[in-house]
Formats: structure tokens, C-alpha cells, sequence
């Protein structure tokens, strides 16, 4: 049995049991957090796709930890300009667990 969720703005395919790295959420680790965005649901061999959603189906995930991922560096420049940019960025995440699928 899997679904496909849309959390953040990216969809994701989940399992029970599974780990994610989503975009952060404001939820405290130890807390679950339900998904009402359930794209399509896999159960028994048969697929069931929502226009966009199901209705009443949900995705409980427990949060585990919020961080930081690995700084990226964005640089600018132009040449023969001496125009240059240096920034770095480190995106947040939310790592959480796939618990229960309700369909």
C-alpha cells in the first residue's frame, strides 16, 4: 500500500515506515502532522486517483527533527566587469515518518 502526497509543493510517493526530508514544518519533533493533500492511493492491486484530492483520506506523519541541509553557494559575476556575488544558502527540513495511511 502507498500514496502520493503534495507537501511543500513537491509530491511525494510514501510507504508506512518510510522517512522523508520535506520542507519545514511548524510542528515540534515527537508530534504528528496529518496530510489531507492525498493525491491517489494503492491498495489491494487497485489505484484510486483523486481530481486533484480524495476526499477523506490522510497521511499521519511523526516529526522526528528539524535542520539544516548542506550549504550551496550561489555566485554572481559578470566578466570584465568586476561585478562578483557570493551567497550561500542552507535550505530547512522537517524528517519525518510515515506512521498511518487512512484511505
Amino acid at each position: 500500500m502507498y500514496a502520493i502526497i503534495e507537501t511543500g509543493g513537491k509530491q511525494y510517493r510514501v510507504s508506512e515506515g518510510d522517512t522523508l526530508f520535506i520542507e519545514k514544518l511548524s510542528t515540534e519533533p515527537g508530534q504528528t502532522y496529518e496530510v489531507d493533500k492525498v493525491l491517489a492511493v494503492e491498495k489491494d492491486g487497485q489505484l484510486h486517483v483523486g481530481t486533484p484530492v480524495l476526499e477523506g483520506a490522510k497521511v499521519v506523519l511523526k516529526v522526528e527533527k528539524h535542520g539544516k541541509d548542506k550549504k550551496i553557494i550561489v555566485f554572481k559575476y559578470k566578466p570584465k566587469k568586476n561585478y562578483r556575488r557570493k551567497k550561500g544558502h542552507r535550505q530547512p527540513f522537517t524528517r519525518v515518518v510515515v506512521e498511518k495511511i487512512q484511505a
